[in-house]
C-alpha cells in the first residue's frame, strides 16, 4: 500500500546522492560523466522512472550532446522585481514558486531563479532554449531543482550553471507527471546545444 511513497523517497535519496557524488568530482567533464552513467541506472532500473517500462531508452540510455565546457557558467544573482506563481502539480496539490533573482547568461538572455514553497523548498531554475521542440522538449528542460539535490555550486551572491547538466522533466516521458515548466522569464533565444536532448 505504502510502496509508491517509499519508492519516491529512495528516488530522491538516490538523485540527491548522485548530486553529491558530482560536486565532490574535481572535473566537471567527469562529474558529467558519472552523472550520466547514474541517471542512465536510475530510469532505467528504478520503480519511480518515468521511463514507461517498454520504452527503448530504458535499453540505449538518455540521449545527451557531448560535453562541452564552454556551457558551464558561475554567474552572479542579480536583483528582481518580486513575483509569485501558483502552479497545479497534480496529485501533489498545489506548488508556490516566488521569484527571488535572476541571472545573465554570457549567451546571451537571463533567467529567472525561483524559490519553490511547499515541494520540499529549494530553487528551481528551468530553461526553455532555441532547441525547444527542435531538439530538446517543446517545454523546457531544468537546469536547477534543488528538492532534489540537483546543485552544482555557489554562495549567497552566485550560482554555477552548468548547461551540460540540463535535463528534461519527468513530464516529456510520462503524461502522468506534472511539472512546472519554464515561464517567459526563463526563455532565451540562443539554441543550447548541451544537456539531455531529444532522441
Amino acid at each position: 500500500m505504502h510502496a509508491p511513497a517509499l519508492t519516491l523517497v529512495d528516488w530522491r535519496i538516490r538523485v540527491s546522492d548522485l548530486y553529491a557524488r558530482v560536486r565532490a568530482e574535481d572535473d566537471p567533464e567527469q562529474a558529467h560523466a558519472l552523472w550520466r552513467a547514474g541517471r542512465d541506472e536510475l530510469f532505467r532500473t528504478h520503480p519511480q522512472s518515468a521511463l514507461p517500462a517498454d520504452d527503448p531508452l530504458r535499453e540505449t540510455g538518455l540521449p545527451y550532446w557531448p560535453y562541452d565546457p564552454t556551457w558551464r557558467f558561475t554567474v552572479p544573482l542579480l536583483s528582481a522585481a518580486p513575483d509569485e506563481r501558483e502552479l497545479d502539480t497534480g496529485d501533489d496539490g498545489g506548488l508556490v514558486m516566488r521569484r527571488i533573482a535572476t541571472v545573465e547568461l554570457p549567451l546571451g538572455g537571463s533567467l529567472d531563479v525561483w524559490s519553490m514553497h511547499q515541494y520540499a523548498g529549494g530553487l528551481f531554475v528551468p530553461i526553455k532554449d532555441g532547441t525547444a521542440g527542435d531538439g530538446s522538449y517543446g517545454a523546457g528542460r531544468y537546469l536547477l531543482d534543488t528538492a532534489k539535490g540537483a546543485w552544482l555550486g555557489g554562495d549567497e551572491t552566485s550560482i554555477v550553471l552548468d548547461l551540460n547538466f540540463a535535463y528534461h522533466p519527468s513530464c516529456r516521458y510520462d503524461d502522468r507527471w506534472r511539472c512546472p515548466l519554464a515561464s517567459p522569464g526563463n526563455t532565451i533565444e540562443a539554441r543550447v546545444e548541451a544537456g539531455e536532448r531529444m532522441p
